[in-house]
């Protein structure tokens, strides 16, 4: 990828395509269930659609929002700042993508791919993914506001390729500066 010349080796620890938009209406109420299997080994991308199989996919309201990415290193710090005893789920955040070892919040505007050896899927990142009341229910009490300025980025996706569990590596157009705590 010669105009992104940066190579940076991450991990994807999750991946999530779910036909429903189960977090509708009052937290109180709890989530709408899962119609089936949302958690995913390997996820299809296609450019300006988004991921196949996914709630969002295809909706030209969310063409620049389609794809949802996150870094674990914000939930475990949340649950460090929460002091909670175990890891919190990164499935129950509703993210797409889950990646270990980049502070994906600071790529705001920028193009990037991720390959994890079928080919790089390049995404633009477009705005935050900004954290809901809803992570106080599903999370852990604290969680929203824990999760503020690190809640992922909502990115679209410029082209078509599969995307899988494991290692993976980030290609961008220059060095991310990695904080001591994301």
């Amino acid at each position: 990828m010669n105009e992104l010349p940066v190579d940076t080796a991450v991990e994807i620890v999750s991946l999530l395509a779910s036909p429903l938009h189960r977090y509708e209406g009052r937290p109180g109420d709890g989530p709408r269930p899962a119609s089936g299997p949302e958690v995913r080994g390997s996820i299809t991308v296609r450019a300006g659609l988004g991921i196949v199989g996914d709630r969002y996919f295809g909706h030209s309201a969310h063409v620049s929002a389609s794809v949802t990415i996150m870094a674990i290193e914000s939930l475990e710090q949340v649950a460090r700042t929460l002091g909670l005893a175990a890891p919190l789920d990164p499935a129950d955040t509703r993210r797409n993508i889950i990646v270990r070892g980049i502070p994906i919040d600071s790529l705001r505007g920028e193009t990037f791919a991720l390959d994890t050896g079928s080919g790089p899927v390049l995404f633009r990142a477009n705005r935050p993914a900004n954290p809901c009341a809803w992570m106080d229910v599903v999370l852990a009490p604290g969680a929203h506001r824990a999760l503020l300025k690190r809640g992922g980025m909502r990115c679209s996706p410029l082209s078509d390729g599969e995307l899988a569990l494991g290692p993976a590596v980030l290609h961008t157009a220059h060095p991310i500066a990695q904080p001591a705590l994301f």
